[in-house]
């Protein structure tokens, strides 16, 4: 039995996971973990065995990754990949959508792309939606088929898992490691079975994927998304692909020289609770902003964070978190910004302009001002 198996055993041995598994609704075999989903199945599924044009769109960051990660190795499929850095949010603009197209969208908002859905099914296309972020008003349609959930403990790998059962589970701790859900990905993977050193390397994965999506291009970045999904698509298995790829101990070197440049900044008090990291003009910067916020909030939890990128075009990059005690308000706080998003514990801004920085930072401190 390979590694994925194992853990898919695991997991059906473990009276906690099979207990959750057998005494829930099957669309939510997680309920007992996450809150129920906001919106679910509306439409019919594409009929299997139907040949059309297929798009997979999905964040290039660890969550999406691995959200797709786990669909295609249930049902494989050699689609066309639409994908970029961990702030391209506005990829459904990207496909050109006709009648009879099957669109798979996994971790990126669908207010941020509400103009490109209506557009897609208005022109007949089927689009199936996996996402835990803001999400805005529900749209019904009978070709469109949502499965989201904006719970603070939630991520789009973990609503994909409870799509599929938990069949693919390894994969979605990954991204939960990734998304910054330290707790809860710890532990799925003890109730799954997972030691010590196996959680560790999960660990490692998640973190290296949603390292290497931040950047203000994919020039930027050390592996194209699209490119790294393909690389994943070979294994099964997470742990056969630590062991055969290069890419996680790589990635792994480039993200401590670039925390560790991160690290030399100091910080802005805004108020007793919060706090701005300013970070330099340069590629490193870009690339590890969103890293350096998930270790702030690890590190510093009594505190918010906001840590600031400068862009090429003179705009800043924004990646908020909350405190640990207090999940929730980024998301709120981000779309009072033209280019905002996210989620209640973890959000951003993709480009704030430099006059409107002290306003962000007004409303960062106002938000978050008491411990």
């Amino acid at each position: 039995m390979g590694r994925a198996g194992a853990l898919t055993s695991a997991a059906s041995r473990s009276p906690s996971v099979a207990s959750r598994l057998s005494s829930h609704d099957p669309v939510c075999p997680l309920s007992s973990v996450f809150c129920p989903l906001i919106w679910h199945h509306l439409a019919t599924p594409t009929p299997p065995g139907t040949t059309l044009p297929r798009y997979d769109v999905f964040n290039g960051d660890a969550d999406g990754l691995c959200a797709l990660q786990q669909l295609r190795l249930e049902s494989p499929e050699e689609n066309e990949l639409v994908t970029g850095t961990k702030r391209d949010v506005r990829l459904l603009g990207r496909v050109p959508a006709r009648a009879g197209d099957a669109i798979t969208v996994l971790d990126i908002s669908v207010d941020a792309n509400r103009e490109a859905l209506a557009r897609a099914l208005a022109a007949g296309a089927t689009v199936r939606w996996f996402d835990h972020h803001y999400a805005g008003e529900p749209v019904v349609a009978p070709n469109f088929e949502p499965h989201i959930d904006t719970s603070p403990e939630i991520c789009t790998s973990l609503i994909v898992d409870r799509f599929l059962g938990g069949r693919r589970r390894a994969w979605a701790i990954a991204a939960a490691f990734g998304d910054n859900l330290v707790a809860l990905a710890t532990r799925l993977a003890r109730e799954a079975g997972l030691g010590e050193a196996e959680t560790a390397a999960l660990r490692a994965l998640g973190q290296s994927l949603n390292y290497n999506a931040y950047g203000d291009s994919v020039a930027d970045l050390r592996y194209d998304p699209a490119a790294l999904a393909r690389r994943l698509r070979r294994y099964e298995d997470p742990f056969d692909f630590l062991r055969a790829e290069p890419v996680v101990k790589e990635l792994q070197a480039g993200y401590a020289e670039d925390l560790a440049n991160a690290r030399r900044t100091q910080p802005t008090p805004v108020s007793p609770a919060a706090r701005a990291w300013f970070l330099p003009q340069a590629p490193w910067a870009r690339r590890v902003f969103g890293a350096f916020a998930n270790a702030l909030a690890a590190e510093q939890p009594a505190f918010a964070h906001a840590v600031l990128a400068p862009r090429p075009d003179g705009t800043w990059s924004v990646s908020l978190r909350a405190p640990a005690a207090r999940p929730e308000g980024c998301d709120e706080l981000a779309r009072a910004f033209p280019t905002g998003g996210g989620r209640k514990a973890a959000a951003g801004i993709d480009r704030l302009p430099q006059p409107d920085v002290d306003r962000f930072l007004g409303a960062f401190g106002d938000r978050y001002g008491k411990p």
